[in-house]
């Protein structure tokens, strides 16, 4: 892949943000800058992620759509027409299904970058017009990410330009990095989310039943890294003042890592990478296979945009010391 410039964004504060949006519109990097002077590196990516080193999908912030995680064996049906996704145009898992949308591994045309703030547009007839006739209906995806000090907000909108209903789920992949400080240890990193529920699923597929999260998978007291062994989807999330919380505490250097969203994301995928030393905290809009789900009437929050109509959505990651 030729080198292409990363776009940063930078704040008084002295936090920076690095964003390859020939790679998807990911945020690669989040350097965030407390107060009492510490530099909180927040974001796991591999060295040379812009030159094309890496799977989009293991680095950074990917951005999942039309579709989060996966569409079984990459076929679904709707309003009496079948769809399939073959691996030539999008990216499958090893099983043969479709995974994590049309958006996560193209470039972005980018429509507004000063100093803070830098937006992002994905069109899927412009900007990948070959996966046009593999979704229902053309869309608009929009990303503006923000540096308000030691915060980095993404605002979503979703717009339908098409004559005919769009059906969508939209997700986040963010890997956080651990430890939070060099001189600390993932150990002794605490995850927590406030889920009370988890979508029972066979080969990472949902089977359409939600079970109480188990001790395995409990994050409403948080648990230990070193004892982290999820790749689940959990639901029931709690929310307080119209919002959702997840946050890592790294207690051996008294840092935090909050990540905040609005309550139209229903499902958390939490996943521990092999790969890396990260834990990903996932917001998704619906669950996996949420296209094929909604057409065995089991609600797995499928959202459609009817013609000229649009929809947001936000995501925030702050970053300080641990108030106890």
């Amino acid at each position: 892949m030729e080198l292409m410039e990363l776009l940063t964004l930078g704040d008084p504060s002295g936090s920076t943000a690095k964003i390859a949006a020939h790679r998807g519109m990911n945020c690669v990097e989040f350097l965030a800058a407390l107060p009492d002077g510490a530099s909180v590196d927040v974001i796991a990516s591999e060295p040379g992620f812009e030159t094309g080193v890496g799977k989009p999908s293991w680095n950074g912030i990917p951005i999942l759509f039309p579709y989060p995680n996966r569409i079984r064996d990459g076929r679904f049906s709707w309003n009496g027409r079948d769809y399939e996704l073959p691996e030539s145009k999008v990216s499958h898992d090893g099983n043969g299904h479709a995974i994590h949308g049309f958006c996560l591994d193209r470039t972005w045309r980018v429509t507004e970058h000063i100093g803070h703030q830098v937006v992002g547009e994905f069109q899927l007839s412009v900007d990948a017009p070959e996966c046009l006739d593999l979704w229902p209906a053309d869309f608009v995806l929009t990303v503006r990410y923000t540096l308000h000090g030691p915060r980095l907000r993404l605002d979503v909108t979703v717009r339908n330009p098409d004559t005919r209903p769009l059906p969508w789920g939209f997700g986040t992949h963010a890997y956080f990095r651990l430890p939070l400080s060099p001189d600390s240890d993932s150990k002794h990193c605490l995850i927590e989310a406030p889920a009370h529920e988890q979508w029972e699923l066979v080969d990472c597929l949902p089977a359409g039943r939600k079970t109480a999260v188990t001790d395995d998978t409990d994050l409403r007291d948080g648990m230990y890294y070193d004892v982290l062994k999820l790749d689940d989807v959990l639901t029931g999330l709690k929310s307080e003042n119209d919002m959702i919380e997840t946050t890592i505490y790294d207690e051996s250097a008294g840092l935090q890592v909050i990540q905040r969203f609005d309550t139209s994301f229903r499902d958390l995928v939490v996943f521990n990478p092999p790969w890396a030393d990260a834990v990903c905290m996932e917001p998704y809009t619906c669950v996996t296979d949420a296209i094929n789900l909604e057409q065995q009437g089991i609600d797995a929050g499928l959202r459609v945009l009817e013609p000229g109509q649009e929809c947001s959505a936000w995501i925030e990651i702050a970053v300080g010391r641990i108030i106890c």
